[in-house]
């Protein structure tokens, strides 16, 4: 039963927000519920729940715990973020549902490949348009542009082209990664919302043109509350459709308009040193309110899976 009263983190080489949001839940003491880091190894597929909630910054970057998490979902686990979605989300995807739903985004095309494992054979491609229609592509998205992978983060393997030649001799240095090629938005003000539990969204001055340590500004007057306003409710939608409890949402502005540039970050960066003293506690706060309320059951997680209707036919409670 002891499960049923814990909040498990699952981390990587972070310290600063690990050890205050355990501090933090088991300070408040709050109906014997209380945090530790997980431990894993070697998991059964009868083993019993190990934790209430556990909250995940780094199965992103090691695959077993990708299938702990979602056996502890299966047994009953509320898991942030949502293991399946992640394993499913790209950006591709995610830029053209955003698009339906009325959010500001840049023009985007995805790529097919350049390179392929070895077994892939021209018949295998034989579906590819060859040669690819550079010509309508690069006029759709215009220069500058961005290539990126569809997949991943971290800015590894990003580009910022200004040509054809330029697009072709980075696209080439990409091998078996899926790229997207998207428009540049020239920005007169670019903002982070950190956003927590689908609704409490922090909306942060930051300027990726500066040092990785110097991005986040403190500044709490630097939106309109018109643009405010509509950063927040853009930042708390795409949250909302993807399901994610834990995630940063960035957005260029251009004039009166926020383009979501960046808004798959599941495992955000929440060091101290780099958001700054004010928003670490902010984060903190709101990320112990939100696993405290999923322990208890005051609340569920997004996104139910369809095997838990079926398991409840057969008397299992997921």
């Amino acid at each position: 039963m002891n499960g049923l009263r814990k909040i498990g983190l699952l981390v990587g080489r972070e310290e600063s927000f690990p050890l205050a949001l355990i501090e933090e839940v088991n300070r408040r003491a709050v109906d014997g519920i209380t945090a530790e880091l997980c431990r894993q190894g070697g998991t059964r597929l009868d083993d019993p729940r190990q934790y209430a909630v556990i909250i995940d910054r780094i199965s992103h970057e090691v695959p077993y715990y990708r299938a702990c998490l979602k056996y502890a979902a299966l047994a009953g686990t509320a898991v942030i973020n949502n293991p399946f979605w992640w394993s499913a989300d790209e950006k591709f995807f995610g830029t053209a549902l955003l698009a339906r739903l009325g959010i500001g985004v840049p023009r985007t095309v995805v790529l097919p490949n350049k390179a392929y494992i070895e077994d892939i054979t021209p018949e295998s491609l034989r579906n590819l348009m060859h040669p690819l229609p550079w010509e309508q592509i690069v006029e759709y998205v215009g220069f500058p542009a961005i290539l990126k992978p569809n997949i991943g983060g971290g800015f590894k393997q990003v580009f910022k082209v200004h040509s054809p030649e330029e697009l072709w001799r980075c696209y080439d240095q990409t091998g078996l990664q899926t790229m997207i090629l998207q428009e540049y938005i020239e920005f007169d003000h670019y903002v982070r919302c950190i956003c927590i539990g689908r609704r409490e969204i922090m909306p942060i001055r930051w300027d990726p043109r500066l040092h990785w340590t110097e991005r986040y500004i403190v500044d709490h007057h630097h939106l309109t509350p018109e643009l405010g306003a509509r950063v927040v409710h853009d930042a708390r939608l795409i949250c909302e459709v993807l399901g994610y409890d834990m995630n940063t949402v960035e957005f260029a502005i251009r004039g009166t308009v926020p383009y979501a540039i960046d808004f798959l970050n599941p495992a955000p960066d929440f060091e101290r040193a780099r958001i700054r003293e004010v928003y670490f506690s902010w984060v903190v706060e709101k990320m112990a309110d939100l696993a405290i309320s999923y322990a208890r059951g005051a609340e569920r997680p997004p996104g139910r899976l369809r095997w838990d209707r079926f398991l409840r036919d057969v008397g299992v409670e997921a």
